[in-house]
């Protein structure tokens, strides 16, 4: 058994009963408790200009918590792999509500070092949270995990409306210190959260047994190119989109707009971040990650061009809506991408691997974002979104060049039509394609009508050409046309 490649294409088009229900109670789950993230990324930095010494250090219970979840992810990810995906869950519940009662304390005492240690506990809750999306990939067919993240991560959304709206409504709530009802309504929002949690059915992954089938090493994992392309395409868009977001909000104050239009400029790109997800899904299977993930790289980059040429309040607007697109599409195509690339063993290496990586970017971009915005403004905060974009576009398409032989990274097959699988997923083949090898049966005609229809020529269809008799006359219906485990290509007739 080798890691992506071994996806049946004809996996079941629909999800089981345990498969919904547990993508279901993923889905309540995110939405309840990451609302406690965004009161957190809300108030962190206003109760850190309260409490510390140095205004300097008031953003910096915000990247306590992202570091402290990019360093947690991987022991966190391995020690699901042993206890299984509820009790983990139940642990970084548990911190998410430390941190909240901790939190509440410290403000309400004036220490700013406690409320540091409440912004840790936060952290080890968000790298619990971070694997929601890949659990409920666990109990699913790899044609449908693609729906089943972006399912999840679309609890994001009503999450936009409840976190806050609990942080509006018990800011106040233990006047006169003021916030610290906020913090301490973390404690409830998490025994809220713990309930869909306890309503998930994924079972532990198999226990290695001697002389039988054991999960390959993290440096062989690495050394599969899918794998790694879903690490780099989830590094970069979820850094960028750090990078750009936080500076967002102090450049549309600093353009005389105001904290209400800073608001909503905000308000809208969370909306963009999370709405698509409930359809990302099927685009992935429709189209393919490498089309969805191209698709989510260059939203980033209009987001940049349309940020870098104008400081306008509706530019604000457009480009925030572009950075959310494009950080679902990239991100979510990553995610999935990754968790059909590995076996059921692996997913505590890979998927911990992963979210340190991703997160730790994540901080390195959170931190840069100020420095680069105060030291030269908020034009050259969108000009360095290029380097990284253009490193992940570059390996994107070389892994297009490189498709036929990235097995089972396309997530599915179209029925009713000859089609063909890769990294972009499955796509019909045209009329004019099936003319030039199905009549014609000449490679080099093939080969053009391929490059005039097609971003990239179809490899595929003339090494079929050259292997394959085909009939005098053409079939009523050609089913499918794909890569099966064996290295010879068949067609199916019907």
């Amino acid at each position: 058994m080798t890691a992506a490649a071994d996806i049946e294409s004809d996996a079941p088009a629909r999800m089981d009963r345990r498969s919904v229900r547990n993508v279901a109670a993923l889905f309540g789950a995110q939405a309840i408790l990451s609302g406690q993230l965004l009161i957190h990324m809300t108030f962190g930095p206003l109760v850190g200009a309260m409490l510390a010494a140095d205004p300097a250090w008031a953003t910096a219970p915000i990247s306590v918590m992202v570091v402290a979840s990019a360093l947690t992810a991987q022991p966190i990810s391995l020690l699901m792999g042993r206890i299984g995906r509820r009790p983990g869950f139940m642990i970084g519940v548990l911190c998410g509500a430390l941190g909240g009662g901790l939190g509440a304390y410290a403000i309400m005492v004036g220490s700013f070092p406690l409320f540091l240690g409440a912004s840790l506990f936060l952290g080890v809750y968000q790298a619990h949270q971070n694997l929601f999306r890949f659990a409920a990939t666990d109990t699913c067919s790899d044609a449908l995990k693609p729906a089943a993240i972006s399912w999840v991560l679309g609890g994001g959304l009503l999450a936009a409306f409840i976190g806050p709206a609990i942080g509006a409504g018990f800011k106040d709530a233990l006047a006169p210190v003021p916030l610290a009802g906020a913090y301490a309504a973390l404690i409830g929002l998490n025994l809220v959260g713990a309930i869909p949690l306890m309503l998930i059915d994924i079972p532990r992954p198999p226990r290695q047994r001697e002389g039988g089938a054991q999960g390959r090493p993290l440096k062989e994992i690495l050394a599969d190119p899918v794998v790694r392309l879903a690490l780099l395409c989830g590094m970069v868009t979820y850094s960028l989109m750090s990078l750009v977001m936080t500076a967002a909000s102090t450049a549309v104050v600093g353009c005389g707009y105001g904290e209400a239009a800073a608001s909503a400029v905000i308000g809208a790109h969370v909306f963009a971040m999370f709405a698509p997800s409930f359809f990302t899904g099927a685009l992935i299977r429709r189209f393919g990650h490498g089309r969805v993930i191209g698709a989510g790289l260059a939203l980033l980059a209009a987001c940049g061009v349309v940020a870098a040429t104008g400081i306008e309040l509706e530019r604000f607007f457009l480009a925030l809506i572009l950075l959310g697109l494009g950080w679902n599409f990239g991100f979510i195509g990553a995610s999935s991408l990754l968790a059909s690339a590995h076996r059921p063993e692996e997913r505590g290496t890979i998927q911990g691997f992963n979210d340190f990586c991703v997160f730790g970017a994540v901080a390195v971009a959170s931190l840069s974002s100020g420095a680069l915005m105060h030291i030269f403004g908020w034009t050259a905060v969108n000009l360095a979104m290029a380097p990284l974009l253009s490193i992940a576009a570059l390996a994107l398409i070389w892994h297009a060049t490189k498709m036929p032989e990235i097995r089972g990274a396309g997530t599915g097959r179209r029925k009713g039509g000859l089609s063909h699988q890769g990294l972009f997923g499955p796509r019909p083949i045209s009329p004019v394609e099936l003319v030039a090898f199905s009549v014609l049966n000449r490679p080099t005609l093939a080969k053009i009508c391929c490059k005039m229809v097609s971003l990239r020529p179809l490899v595929g269809v003339v090494r079929v050409m050259r292997s394959t008799t085909w009939p005098s006359s053409m079939p009523k219906r050609l089913t499918s046309l794909t890569r099966p485990p064996s290295s010879k290509v068949t067609v199916t007739t019907v």
